[in-house]
């Protein structure tokens, strides 16, 4: 028997987009990691390199807040997330999934 299932993974692209959603939704405070993990469903590992990859590029900002680390989202990834919800709407309207 031939299993027909198919995971359902998300891309990289849409990744990013859960993470940017997740922390613009924590504002200024921002969101310490073992939520951001929690709600992106990452591992650990994989989250750590993706922080370093968005702060890297200016998107999110590291900080620290009552000792633990926590991510804001800047202005540029504000920008991003926009433009990231216009495609994935555009996408969607044509059938396709990120």
């Amino acid at each position: 028997m031939i299993n027909t299932r198919v995971a359902n993974y998300r891309s990289s692209l849409r990744i990013i987009g859960d993470l940017l959603e997740n922390t613009e939704e924590f504002g200024q405070q921002g969101i310490n990691t073992n939520t951001l993990i929690t709600r992106a469903n990452l591992s650990h590992s994989k989250l750590k390199k993706l922080v370093e990859n968005l702060t890297g590029v200016g998107l999110i900002t590291k900080g620290e807040f009552d000792t633990k680390n926590t991510f804001v989202i800047t202005e540029k990834g504000r920008k991003y997330l926009e433009s990231y919800r216009k495609f994935a709407g555009m996408a969607e309207s044509f059938g396709l999934e990120l």
